[in-house]
């Protein structure tokens, strides 16, 4: 079992991508957030080919966090149906996915640190 997860979402602007990312690690749903604007879009739906701007979340949580992120953010995405795909992690510094899965396990800690 892999411990960690790596989950890409697509959001609609800046505004919503920051809103979210930043209610993930407040929730600890996620260990760390990485927003990356000016995301360029090609997709099929309700019959129409798009092609939109966005911005990317790239989500680090825990496995045993993922169930409660993939829940919160499906409800408080703005898209009726959000781009949500959790990939395993395989390999890292140990110390770091240790870090994640610490810090979306733990969510009575009140610690200040920062990683990326």
């Amino acid at each position: 079992m892999h411990p960690m997860f790596v989950v890409f979402c697509t959001c609609p602007n800046d505004q919503t991508a920051g809103d979210l990312a930043a209610a993930l690690v407040e929730r600890r749903l996620a260990a760390c957030v990485n927003v990356l604007p000016g995301v360029r879009s090609i997709y099929r739906w309700q019959g129409q080919v798009h092609d939109d701007s966005e911005t990317l979340l790239i989500v680090k949580t825990g496995r045993a966090a993922y169930p409660a992120l993939q829940s919160w953010l499906a409800n408080a995405h703005p898209y009726d149906v959000p781009e949500i795909i959790a990939l395993p992690v395989g390999e890292g510094l140990p110390a770091y996915i240790d870090w994640v899965v610490q810090k979306t396990a733990d969510r009575n800690e009140n610690s200040s640190e920062k990683k990326t």
